[in-house]
């Protein structure tokens, strides 16, 4: 337990503690965020018929230039009366069925009317097919419209939707408790006394949930009190899935973390990963129940739930890329050589570029505040000059 974990390892061993919840077919309407259990397989062709792109008059190509008689009207969502001959033409509208013996749309803009006869006044559509979407051109019965653990962002639902899906199989969501831990810590709004700080942290991580696949159950506080603690483990793992304590993770006298998981007979995995901040991090497991013991600084705790937390939950909701997204970009700012851990510094992007602010002192919270991404630096970086690539994680 002395050895610094790199922190794919220990993410890949915190994913393997819990498999993916159960699945649960939910209505269409609560879809969004949510993790799909099984692939959505087309039921019917999109378009199921060739339907008009534009508002104009379907016509028979080779019927160009006209003059053609208008011999009906297609609406959308109408079934047009009968097919066409040489020489006709249907009004029609935008995604109105076309005609069997139509094969081009003329657009409105292009022709005059008098009465029933239509001619050319514009360029006309200048290829066959013009203005008329393929039957099955978006997709065709049978497709592969989305993949199993895939996030169903509103793109995605209306595609299931339009592929004549009605309910969808979707990962659970997991239950997730916060539970802060220190004497030091007051309620927010509270005056401090000596030597005490607001809990910002529960707070804090509370919004991060906000649009994670997860419900958000008890969020509580206890002091330094190992007993108290482990008993308040034992509680909370009967009715959550994931346990998340912040502070009392590292190896003072009064960080009881690991002793009260201990104690709750749970089961110790790993401890302390090598990045910084966030090195003292707790994983293992009581009952059914996840725990993860984040650090207490504030940037400490961010940090480690960004890339231990929300990817857990991610996972157990049933994703199949739970791990945040790496993204490029120049610096903004040269940086020295880094260190024996890889660090995750408070960066803004501007102006196309990444930007490491200035003070990265885990306990501030204003550069949290000011963050809106987090910048990768391995272990043993070399010293990088501004214009050098360099990865990140956006994080608003």
């Amino acid at each position: 337990m002395n050895a610094l974990l790199a922190v794919e390892t220990a993410q890949a061993r915190l994913f393997a503690l819990q498999a993916p919840l159960p699945y649960k077919e939910i209505s269409i309407f609560e879809l969004f965020g949510r993790y799909l259990s099984q692939d959505v397989i087309a039921k019917r062709s999109q378009p199921a018929a060739p339907l008009s792109a534009m508002d104009g008059y379907a016509i028979r190509f080779n019927d160009l230039p006209g003059p053609w008689r208008i011999v009906g009207e297609v609406a959308a969502g109408s079934v047009p009366p009968r097919a066409l001959a040489t020489g006709e033409a249907f009004r029609i509208f935008t995604g109105a069925m076309v005609p069997a013996g139509a094969d081009t749309v003329v657009v409105q803009e292009d022709v005059a009317v008098d009465g029933s006869t239509l001619t050319l006044t514009g360029e006309g559509p200048g290829a066959r097919g013009r203005h008329i979407r393929a039957a099955g051109g978006d997709f065709s019965t049978g497709d592969l419209l989305l993949e199993a653990g895939s996030l169903l962002t509103p793109g995605a639902i209306a595609a299931a939707i339009m592929g004549g899906a009605a309910r969808v199989a979707v990962g659970s969501l997991p239950r997730v408790a916060i539970l802060t831990t220190g004497d030091e810590l007051v309620a927010p709004g509270a005056p401090p006394a000596p030597g005490q700080i607001p809990d910002s942290n529960g707070a804090m991580l509370a919004a991060m949930l906000a649009h994670q696949p997860a419900r958000l159950g008890d969020i509580c506080h206890i002091g330094d009190d190992r007993a108290s603690m482990s008993q308040l483990i034992k509680d909370l793992a009967r009715r959550h899935d994931v346990i998340v304590t912040v502070g009392g993770a590292s190896v003072g006298d009064h960080d009881h973390v690991r002793g009260a998981l201990a104690d709750a007979d749970g089961r110790l995995d790993f401890w302390k990963i090598a990045m910084r901040p966030g090195k003292p991090l707790i994983a293992g497991t009581v009952g059914d129940a996840v725990l993860l013991g984040l650090p207490g600084n504030p940037s400490s705790a961010f940090v480690t739930a960004t890339l231990f937390l929300l990817p857990l939950l991610r996972h157990l909701a049933g994703a199949r890329d739970p791990l945040p997204r790496i993204e490029y970009a120049p610096l903004g700012a040269p940086l020295g050589p880094g260190g024996a851990r890889r660090d995750y510094l408070r960066a803004r992007r501007v102006g196309g570029a990444i930007v490491p602010l200035d003070s990265q002192d885990s306990g501030q919270t204003m550069p949290l505040a000011n963050a809106d991404a987090l910048l990768v630096r391995e272990i043993d970086a070399a010293a990088a000059e501004v214009g050098a690539p360099a990865a990140y994680i956006a994080i608003a």
